[in-house]
């Protein structure tokens, strides 16, 4: 009588596409708000010297740079990874085997993507 009415997530096992898609709209969620405060910047800029000091104050601290490191990682996973399921709405690429390969090459491009961003801009 006790008994759970459906099994718990802890018994399931994580299959790589369900953690794509998770991530995928986490970094959709995150590009919005990162958009917002690129909206912040511009009108920061707009006010004058003064308030452009106190943003440089913040963008000097080594947790904003961080903040804008994983952004710039989001949107190369959200951009692959939505590359990934355009295809997959033409029913293209739909083999297990190959979808195991697109989702490690959706990261190893998102991340070669920020790096050389990082390191090259």
């Amino acid at each position: 009588m006790n008994r759970p009415l459906s099994p718990h997530l802890s018994i399931h096992k994580k299959v790589l596409t369900a953690v794509f898609s998770i991530f995928h709209r986490f970094t959709g969620i995150g590009l919005s708000v990162g958009a917002f405060l690129l909206s912040c910047w511009i009108i920061i800029l707009a006010l004058g010297e003064k308030y452009y000091g106190i943003f440089q104050t913040i963008s000097s601290f080594f947790i904003f740079k961080v903040i804008l490191f994983l952004w710039t990682l989001a949107i190369f996973y959200h951009l692959y990874n939505g590359i990934r399921y355009l295809i997959w709405s033409y029913g293209k690429m739909m083999d297990l085997k190959i979808v195991y390969k697109t989702g490690y090459a959706v990261l190893v491009l998102s991340f070669m993507s920020t790096l050389m961003v990082w390191l090259l801009v």
